[in-house]
């Protein structure tokens, strides 16, 4: 077995998409499997948050230092912008993990 391209592994390390099953394809049976399966791996999400958090974090220091100490405000805003949107990615992962842990299955 080949290992998976970088390109892969990046966007498994960032985006949870590739760990759930779709809960609207199927019979009934198929659906709720689909859902048992996703709330099983419900907890892989506070793990997507922590690292959204750390980035968001690591580019928001990494701002203030190009702002505050070097003077290039030009440049710091490639570091604020990514910082700035990884609150609402967090927001998301957050809702998807409470709506899995909290909600009743649809079936």
């Amino acid at each position: 077995m080949q290992d998976p391209a970088f390109r892969t592994l990046l966007y498994r390390y960032f985006f949870f998409g590739w760990l759930f099953k779709d809960v609207t394809r199927g019979n009934l049976i198929e659906r709720a499997a689909a859902w048992r399966h996703n709330q099983e791996h419900a907890h892989w999400l506070l793990t997507y948050m922590r690292r959204w958090l750390w980035c968001g974090a690591v580019l928001y220091g990494l701002g203030g230092f190009f702002e505050l100490m070097l003077n290039a405000p030009g440049v710091s805003a490639f570091f604020y912008i990514p910082s700035a949107l990884s609150v609402p990615v967090n927001a998301v992962i957050g809702a998807v993990w409470l709506g899995l842990k909290a909600l009743p299955g649809p079936f």
